[in-house]
């Protein structure tokens, strides 16, 4: 097939500018179409930047344009839900920011408005899509590490000087847990195949903002394993995953962010005594997501995570958010209740 799936971007935000255009510019079989923006000057500015052939001044818009097939959705957490929605109705397909939403009820609508229009959807963990993820899973089923123990993950960075930022915003959903401690917590459910049972977590709330600046926790899963995490937007940036196994380990130095060729090696594998550094190449993560998602809509292939997944590691946020503010363990809500 020749066609190429057309991109529409509801919004300018700094990572749909540095990262998903530029990716899906490098992609195989995807292209942006048009960009919107509640202000048409800046909308038409990203247009000339990267070459976008339309550019409108509202999110609906963008919507009405038959060259659009699908929409990335960069907006703040908490307009997720709208847009989403809003999309899917005007026949788009949706492939929308992580965190899915503002809770699991959101996703769940989210969810099931795509599949009553009959348009797919998909949460935007660009990360999944890195080759050195499934070769985690490759290395786990050879046996090479025996059974898996523990998953540690920790995700930090520091921007405590910029609190004008959606993430200092309690009504948009912001916070360490929605901003990046969903990176593990997905990561973790993603290796394991399975859901955690029970949360417990320990955050760092601001009082002026009311979102948590720093987040710690344990997930409990049915096999006996627990992920633990470290999250925050006030600590030293940092962005690590070890799976631990009974006869070794493997470590992600570089685990979810985006990779150069003057990286860390991608994985380090500790088996026995032996040590060994492996690297797959270097890989567009959102350009891998952008092909994957359109191999979804071009060529009915199965997205290797349904959108039923968003929903499943929003109920696993909503768990420690309300642990970390009760300072309770909390039980995961189960699926399909």
């Amino acid at each position: 097939m020749n066609k190429k799936l057309c991109f529409g971007i509801l919004g300018t935000a700094s990572i749909a500018q540095t990262a998903f255009i530029p990716g899906v510019q490098g992609s195989r079989k995807c292209t942006v179409q048009a960009v919107a923006s509640r202000n048409p000057r800046k909308a038409a500015e990203v247009a000339e930047k990267f070459d976008i052939p339309v550019s409108y001044g509202s999110y609906e818009e963008l919507l009405r344009d038959s060259n659009v097939d699908a929409v990335y959705i960069p907006l703040p957490n908490h307009l997720h839900r709208e847009w989403t929605i809003q999309a899917a109705r005007a026949g788009k397909h949706v492939l929308c920011e992580k965190p899915a939403a503002l809770n699991a009820e959101e996703a769940g609508e989210m969810v099931e408005a795509c599949r009553k229009a009959g348009v797919i959807y998909a949460e935007a963990f660009m990360y999944r899509h890195h080759p050195k993820h499934r070769r985690i899973r490759e290395i786990v089923e050879g046996g090479e590490i025996g059974d898996i123990r523990s998953i540690h993950g920790c995700f930090t960075y520091n921007n405590i000087q910029d609190t004008s930022n959606v993430r200092y915003q309690k009504h948009m959903g912001g916070g360490s847990l929605y901003d990046v401690g969903c990176y593990p917590i997905s990561a973790a459910r993603m290796i394991l195949r399975e859901e955690p049972v029970a949360v417990s977590a320990h955050a760092v709330f601001s009082p002026e903002h009311e979102i948590d600046l720093m987040a710690s926790g344990m997930l409990e899963f049915p096999s006996g394993v627990a992920l633990t995490f470290d999250c925050g937007m006030t600590a030293s940036p940092h962005c690590k995953l070890e799976v631990h196994g009974s006869q070794g380990r493997i470590e992600l130095p570089l685990a979810f962010g985006w990779e150069h060729d003057d990286e860390p090696p991608q994985l380090i594998v500790y088996a026995g005594d032996t040590r060994r550094e492996e690297r797959l190449g270097v890989f567009n993560s959102f350009s891998l997501q952008a092909d994957g998602f359109a191999d979804a809509v071009l060529e009915d292939v199965m997205l290797p995570f349904g959108p039923e997944d968003a929903v499943l590691n929003m109920r696993v946020l909503d768990a420690c958010m309300l642990s970390a503010r009760s300072r309770a363990r909390v039980q995961v809500k189960a699926a399909n209740r």
